[in-house]
């Protein structure tokens, strides 16, 4: 099983503009999971300009995600993208590790 999780294109490109707009390039973009959500877990996006100890940090087109260890073994795997819809614009996780999600697509269980 492949354990690697990446950030696709589109994500990097989004992140890209948000740092631009920011105007703060020492941010990146910090994926975590919480307990809670309809299914179990939750997905959570921020941005930090700290890289702790215990991050993995995952670069691609020139920007920053981090994942701290907790986090990692809950999305080993996955595929963190960015899409523009109908429900609006959202950070979106493709994860095999899901036996489960929510309609809303934040929530998940393993």
């Amino acid at each position: 099983m492949d354990t690697h999780i990446s950030l696709s294109n589109r994500a990097a490109a989004k992140v890209a503009a948000l740092l631009s707009d920011e105007g703060n390039d020492s941010l990146k973009l910090r994926v975590f999971v919480t307990g809670g959500g309809c299914s179990g877990f939750s997905y959570g996006f921020t941005f930090d300009e700290d890289v702790d100890e215990d991050d993995a940090v995952i670069e691609r087109d020139g920007v920053a995600m981090l994942v701290d260890a907790m986090s990692y073994q809950y999305l080993a795997g996955a595929e963190v993208d960015y899409r523009e819809d109908l429900q609006g614009a959202q950070f979106v996780v493709a994860n095999p590790n899901a036996s489960a999600t929510c309609g809303c697509g934040n929530s998940f269980a393993i």
